[in-house]
């Protein structure tokens, strides 16, 4: 087994989580796909479509320090269940919504849902991770969560094409509430889990935001999610209005780019425990540029099938050796569920971004033309990180001056 040097106890923990965090983005991820086609039927201009994604960002940066730093003090158990509950509400919200503005709110409350849920599950997994591990614990949740979301687009399209929209909203409250029973029942109680307690308020995101490489990290991830969320909002209606594609097609694209990043997460993992992670993220990012660029160039599926390809390997690069700094840090400063909640807010920020710009350059110009933007993001992220790096080595070698 790929988890061999974890004591039985954490075994449990970590399966536990990742199944339920599997199925319940799977829920998610077949929703996600015919968001924007189904809010397009309801006359959603592009700049609505946008917000539509960019609400659940919103909600969940506003509650990430809050929920992230509870789970520090408090445990990670009850708010994962809750963000698992309230995940199955929101999904009997879809159901009952009509109307753009209904959609926008809902995706509000889902925000708040998503913050206790995909940071604190991350602290529980960088809880239990043993020290020289770290790019392979998060290859492997990152798998967990990347597998999920390429199996639901598919999903999705197939679901919608044989039983409507109503049965895959019913599929995302199935799941969902599959994952709150499971994390009731074979998550062991707060006492029993290994915290890193923070002993004072001086661990907060200001204090987290000093270190250059948490500052270097959150760029990557903000600029990678960026790209992401343009891929999300615009590929679905880019490839139905400009190249006429059935739903399942559809699906399969927003498949690849996650899909071909949860199957390298695992090997790539394992080589951030080995190589320097730096020259990996680099990397990554430079592919994702590429991968951005060629969207603008596409002439029909199989143009958009390889590009997908492309930037789902460029993350599958990147993302492992960011997240593996992430639980370094987390372990340094003894405050896991800040740090992940940090990591989450850069992550929502981009998201959010990335909708808003790519909808504002839909309605004013052609669709196609907003892949680029992502490129750019990518590009700047990937000169932040580096010139962070540089800071992080000249405030090394300050404190080793000072030392003797």
């Amino acid at each position: 087994m790929i988890v061999y040097f974890m004591p039985p106890k954490d075994k449990r923990i970590l399966i536990t989580i990742l199944f339920s965090i599997f199925i319940t983005v799977l829920g998610v991820g077949i929703v996600v796909p015919l968001l924007p086609v189904y809010a397009h039927t309801l006359g959603a201009s592009g700049f609505m479509i946008s917000m539509i994604f960019g609400s659940l960002s919103i909600s969940r940066t506003l509650f990430l320090p809050y929920f992230g730093k509870r789970s520090d003090k408090e445990g990670r158990k009850p708010f994962i269940v809750a963000g698992l509950f309230s995940y199955f509400l929101v999904a009997i919200g879809f159901i009952i919504s009509s109307s753009v503005h209904a959609l926008i709110i809902n995706r509000f409350f889902q925000g708040i849902a998503a913050a206790m849920i995909m940071p604190i599950t991350q602290a529980y997994v960088a809880d239990i991770t043993p020290q020289g591990k770290e790019g392979r614990l998060m290859g492997i949740y990152n798998m967990a969560i990347l597998g999920s979301l390429s199996l639901g687009p598919v999903f999705g399209g197939v679901i919608n094409e044989h039983w409507g929209l109503g049965a895959s909203f019913a599929c995302m409250a199935g799941l969902s509430l599959v994952g709150f029973f499971l994390s009731i029942f074979f998550l062991p109680p707060v006492t029993e889990e290994v915290i890193q307690k923070v002993h004072s308020g001086e661990r907060g995101w200001r204090f987290l935001l000093k270190d250059p490489m948490i500052d270097g990290i959150a760029a990557i991830r903000f600029a990678y999610v960026m790209c992401i969320g343009m891929i999300w909002c615009f590929l679905p209606v880019y490839a139905d209005t400009e190249f006429f594609l059935s739903s399942s097609s559809i699906g399969i694209l927003v498949m690849l780019g996650v899909l071909v990043s949860g199957l390298i997460q695992y090997p790539m993992g394992y080589l951030a425990d080995r190589f320097n992670k730096n020259i990996m993220i680099v990397s990554g990012c430079g592919l994702i540029f590429i991968a951005m660029n060629l969207f603008v160039w596409a002439r029909g599926f199989m143009d958009l099938f390889f590009i997908n390809i492309l930037f789902g390997l460029g993350g599958g690069i990147c993302m492992p050796p960011v997240m593996a700094i992430a639980v370094i840090k987390g372990q340094a400063y003894k405050t896991m569920g800040s740090v992940m909640s940090l990591m989450t807010m850069a992550h929502s920020m981009g998201m959010l971004a990335g909708a808003l710009l790519g909808g504002i350059i839909m309605d004013k110009d052609a669709i196609r033309h907003a892949f680029p933007i992502g490129a750019l993001a990518i590009l700047a992220g990937g000169i932040i990180f580096i010139s962070c790096l540089i800071r992080d080595n000249k405030k090394r070698k300050a404190e080793d001056t000072r030392s003797f």
